[in-house]
């Protein structure tokens, strides 16, 4: 009979989890925003060696994170407390071709669920634009791609498996502790430790992207017939040079044809001339609306690429960045654009206005009904902004980001989890119906707050962790 790990002494906890502590006291997630120091960091191979990580956090009193890959450019992930990383609970454990559906664990990254399915003929029908991030990290955050008549990813997830604060295990899909499943498809988290996830998937497929380049006042009167003018649209808007780059892509059964890529517009100039310059422009902001028109010229759409749908899909991201995204209801996706570009004129136009990075993206999803998601209840338009940090070195971003967020907000913006934002439980609760519904859920399955860290705390709660807000780092300038 296998052993509880309620009976296990403290010895023989001990004795286990030092097999899968990691000697390190820093966690920073991948952009280098913000850094952690836990108190301890494992990395369990099994489901029993989560159990494991759980009771010791019990025992002691401390509270208990999951990272994946750290993508989130927030500190939604960190802690000063237990941490367990997941990148070694990735196996692909089952896959149905005739039901077209997956089972992983879930720190199974993107790119190794991509390869699996495609050994099976199959494929996420929807993905966003980094294949690194786990897929326990795109759940916790309704994570999204684009798509007028497609939902943010969680919605093709079919059932979880979760361990929670208590030591035991809830599966939960639409038909089984509904409530639950839809607080975990976005639950930043808070509601357990996701084992397994089973994820609907699709015969594998080929997409075609055309891409154009189209004047800021042709879109914007326009903006809802683009946006579902394909499968899959999304827009890079360079501001300085008032220019929209239109992407569409559309399944096709044409075969691969991806147009080559030029090492010296990508990668020499493309990549590391326009970083040298952004270093530059630390130091002679002057030449950022220079260097954005360059970018907007060099990066002019040419062609169609025909290719594996997530190959399209994925977009490389050298450069690592601060990034704050807000989900608008579409049908005030124009007059919040606008407003952005009224904004963004003054600003170029102004010598000691704010400088922005390039380009906004702009992206769309379709309606769904997880609780927390940006989505819920609305089809949506996604506006995101970006500040680049050239060699990793801080940029100053909080009032760019600061003005960014208060005209999202005020066109109804909801804003990624994933990211740096300032809404907190009034907000929040004003924005999403089960707002009240998923704290309810989180003190049944966590009453002690044993999965809560100073992110949660702070935006769901209204409060921080002692310590915690003192010992977690922003890295960023202001």
């Amino acid at each position: 009979m296998s052993t509880k790990v309620s009976e296990l002494s403290n010895l023989d906890l001990y004795h286990i989890l030092d097999s899968i502590s990691i000697k390190k006291g820093e966690f920073t997630n991948w952009a280098e925003t913000y850094s952690c120091r836990p108190l301890s960091v494992f990395e369990p191979q099994t489901e029993f060696q989560c159990e494991c990580v759980v009771e010791m956090a019990k025992r002691e009193g401390k509270h208990l994170r999951v990272a994946g890959t750290g993508h989130s450019p927030s500190d939604l992930a960190c802690t000063t407390g237990f941490m367990i990383t997941t990148h070694r609970l990735n196996r692909v454990l089952e896959i149905n071709s005739a039901e077209k559906w997956v089972n992983v664990q879930a720190g199974a990254k993107l790119h190794e669920v991509h390869d699996a399915l495609g050994r099976h003929g199959l494929a996420m029908s929807n993905v966003g634009s980094i294949s690194e991030q786990a897929i326990g990290g795109i759940i916790a955050t309704a994570s999204h791609g684009t798509g007028w008549t497609f939902a943010a990813m969680s919605a093709s997830i079919l059932e979880l498996e979760l361990l929670i604060a208590d030591g035991s295990r809830i599966v939960c899909s639409n038909q089984s502790r509904i409530d639950i499943y839809k607080a975990t498809l976005c639950g930043l988290g808070a509601t357990g430790i996701i084992l397994r996830v089973k994820l609907q998937v699709e015969d594998a497929f080929r997409l075609a992207e055309k891409k154009e380049a189209v004047s800021f006042d042709s879109v914007i009167e326009n903006l809802d017939n683009i946006a579902q003018s394909g499968e899959h649209v999304r827009i890079w808007w360079y501001a300085q040079a008032d220019e929209m780059h239109v992407m569409r892509a559309d399944h096709t059964m044409q075969e691969p044809n991806v147009v080559p890529s030029s090492f010296l517009r990508d990668k020499l100039v493309g990549f590391h001339l326009i970083q040298f310059l952004l270093f530059l422009g630390l130091y002679l902001p002057s030449i950022l609306p220079t260097v954005a028109r360059f970018a907007c010229w060099l990066r002019r759409p040419q062609g169609t690429t025909i290719n594996d749908s997530w190959k399209i899909f994925n977009l490389d991201v050298f450069i690592k960045q601060y990034t704050a995204e807000w989900a608008i209801p579409h049908t005030n996706a124009k007059q919040c654009i606008k407003a952005l570009h009224t904004w963004l004129s003054e600003e170029q136009s102004d010598p000691r206005g704010l400088r922005p990075h390039f380009p906004l993206e702009i992206r769309w999803s379709d309606v769904d009904d997880i609780w927390l998601s940006p989505s819920y209840g609305r089809k949506t338009c996604w506006i995101g902004i970006i500040q680049f940090k050239p060699y990793g070195v801080d940029v100053p971003w909080k009032e760019l980001f600061r003005k960014f967020d208060k005209i999202m907000s005020s066109y109804g913006g909801r804003p990624h989890w994933a990211k740096t934002h300032p809404f907190g439980p009034t907000e929040l609760r004003a924005s999403y119906p089960h707002f009240d519904d998923f704290v309810h859920v989180l003190n049944e399955v966590d009453p002690n707050g044993l999965f809560r860290n100073d992110y949660v705390n702070r935006h769901i709660f209204g409060n921080s962790l002692n310590g915690d807000a003192l010992d977690i780092l922003s890295r960023g300038m202001a």
